[in-house]
């Protein structure tokens, strides 16, 4: 049966409103197959492309399904990149929300007592790296005993690094009485036989690629190496997009396009493996708030993009690859907005793109270089474009926090602070009921309280004259 809206799923009011102020109207394919099964605790191995909307099809679910008393972990979901763990607990928190659900992610290159540190909070649903998992696992800093929900995200790409011996290993921590889904754009043998021997009768689920490539205007340029950076501002020029990512096989390729753009005065950054950790988030969280228009990358960027309005994807250079194709272009048409993705191909790269057409299932439309004429035509939108700042139409983090203030107050553990203090005394505050009292987080010598539906300045007012279990704290709007 086809479902035409999220309405017809029996998920609790929390999530309904989540979903409905983050713009999920109606389910895509990949959507409409898992969530049903998942909410009846089915394990599942589903094959489908990256930009089909898999996160929200494990992440609805589950957001659905813990239960918020519990403090220990209920969920555990293992990706292969640091960036990917990142969106996948920012979509997560979104869908959770209204709910009150806690979502972290942790990954090597991060101080790991930071981590430890946030790990004996209340955590609902865990993301993480493999190693880094391992790393918790084994110093006994994450607790899995309460893991009802295993996701493994991209089980493709864990193998091609060199992580299913560790994802293995983490696997026989967890306990038996559990739901397991995999996900994965291709089913190499040693991903099939991982699934034989952990899940219970799972039940396979395959989303054809074309299914994802439908919103999205494939084109080829042919060009010679030496002709690609002028081609690349030709192109740019005319189509003027609102948002682009230009994909390069290589760091140096990155540094070379980024150098060259920078020159002519494009706003732009780039992204890639070479840059600190810290880098590259602050790289792509300037990307999703609209602070530049184009980004250069390595594939390392293509996992974890989740930005609603890049209307263009260019494949500087051709991804040898034919799955690297689909999770670049994959970049755009999202949420079903239209895209377009234009490689450029030289004589020497025929033999991927032939490859590319055979698994995409469709022969990708040669186009001419842009006349000298219509670059000239278009120069005066390119700069007008240019010279304003990217405008964010979907930002879906934006949009759930805008009725959302976040408190910081003086006081925490030290002072014998429990959520419960938070949650007496705010509920009491006229106007104000325990459903507008959101994540509540502790430290030592402080606290943070998510005062949610637009009810924060009326709370913040109130907090500056009152006392939580007897003491005086000093209370702020939290700087992030």
């Amino acid at each position: 049966m086809s479902k035409k809206s999220f309405e017809d799923y029996q998920l609790s009011n929390d999530i309904k409103r989540a979903l409905a102020v983050l713009k999920y109207e109606t389910p895509t394919e990949v959507q409409n197959e898992v969530i049903p099964l998942a909410l009846e605790n089915q394990d599942l191995v589903v094959k489908s492309q990256t930009g089909s909307g898999k996160t929200a099809s494990f992440g609805i679910p589950i957001c659905e399904m813990v239960k918020w008393e519990e403090k220990k972990p209920q969920a555990l979901i293992l990706t292969p990149t640091r960036e990917l763990a990142v969106q996948v607990r920012e979509d997560i928190t979104n869908i959770g929300r209204l709910k009150r659900i806690k979502a972290m992610a942790i990954y090597g290159k991060e101080p790991f007592t930071k981590q430890k540190e946030e790990l004996k909070q209340k955590n609902h649903v865990v993301v993480g790296t493999p190693g880094r998992v391992l790393d918790h696992i084994e110093r006994g800093t994450l607790v899995l005993d309460q893991v009802k929900y295993l996701i493994i995200d991209e089980a493709d790409e864990m193998l091609n690094m060199g992580f299913i011996d560790d994802v293995e290993t983490i696997i026989k921590e967890l306990p038996l009485d559990r739901v397991t889904m995999v996900f994965s754009a291709t089913l190499p043998e040693d991903v099939e036989n991982l699934c034989h021997e952990y899940m219970k009768n799972p039940i396979n689920i395959e989303i054809a690629a074309t299914a994802i490539t439908t919103d999205i205007e494939h084109q080829l340029i042919e060009v010679n190496e030496g002709d690609k950076i002028s081609l690349l501002k030709s192109v740019t020029i005319v189509e003027n997009p609102e948002s682009c990512i230009i994909f390069c096989r290589t760091k140096e390729n990155v540094d070379t396009v980024y150098t060259e753009l920078e020159r002519s005065q494009y706003s732009c950054e780039k992204i890639h493996g070479g840059l600190e950790q810290e880098e590259r988030f602050a790289v792509m969280d300037g990307f999703k708030m609209g602070n530049f228009r184009y980004l250069v990358a390595t594939d390392v960027a293509a996992r974890g993009i989740d930005i609603d309005n890049v209307t263009l994807v260019i494949n500087y250079d051709t991804p040898m690859e034919k799955e690297s194709y689909v999770h670049r272009t994959g970049r755009t048409g999202r949420a079903g907005n239209k895209g377009k993705a234009i490689t450029f191909a030289t004589p020497y790269e025929e033999k991927f793109i032939k490859a590319i057409e055979k698994y995409i299932g469709f022969e990708i439309l040669v186009r001419e270089a842009p006349t000298n004429q219509e670059v000239a035509k278009g120069i005066s939108a390119f700069e007008e474009k240019m010279s304003g700042r990217r405008i964010v139409k979907n930002n879906k983090t934006a949009r759930i926090n805008q009725d959302i203030i976040k408190l910081h107050f003086s006081g925490g553990k030290k002072k014998k602070i429990r959520a419960v203090d938070f949650v007496g005394t705010i509920a009491k505050i006229p106007g104000v009921t325990a459903d507008d009292i959101g994540i509540i987080t502790i430290h030592d010598n402080m606290s943070y309280v998510d005062i949610l539906n637009g009810k924060g300045s009326l709370v913040l007012q109130a907090m500056e004259n009152a006392t939580i279990k007897g003491k005086k704290l000093k209370v702020s709007k939290a700087i992030k």
